[in-house]
């Protein structure tokens, strides 16, 4: 049992113990509190055991969210610092190097300098000369 538990069980015997008269007014009063109190008690442990289910609920989602997280990006992690090492002088943070695209057609990769990519223009593939961004059909309704 809790602190409060005990408290309210311990006002609850000093009640009793002084046989209070439940025919007169005051005692009505106390007597009532005190029946509130103990199931105010009562339904601060139920909440405490289930805060505490909950956390461990909690704990074992963020133990299995840790493990999850370790093994889709420690591998990545690890190839974006081999990449970063190949920017040349001036591109430290990969910003103004190549894309790389594959193309819809021949699955090639093709790499594209995004300062000069114009979507609004034709672009062909070097390896098989077909459009490397080809229209859409716009959608049905």
């Amino acid at each position: 049992m809790s602190k409060l538990t005990d408290k309210i069980s311990y006002l609850q015997g000093l009640a009793e113990g002084m046989k209070l008269n439940p025919e007169k007014d005051s005692n009505r009063l106390i007597l009532g509190i005190l029946e509130v109190l103990g199931e105010v008690g009562d339904s601060f442990e139920a909440l405490a055991e289930a805060h505490g289910e909950l956390s461990d609920y909690v704990d074992s989602i963020d133990e299995d969210l840790a493990d999850l997280e370790a093994d889709l990006f420690d591998d990545d992690d690890e190839d974006a610092y081999e990449e970063e090492e190949d920017f040349e002088d001036g591109e430290e943070d990969g910003f103004g190097a190549a894309l790389l695209y594959e193309c819809p057609h021949c699955k090639e990769t093709v790499e594209l300098d995004p300062e000069e990519l114009d979507l609004e223009e034709e672009h062909l593939c070097p390896n098989c000369g077909k459009e490397l961004f080809p229209e859409l059909p716009e959608e049905v309704d």
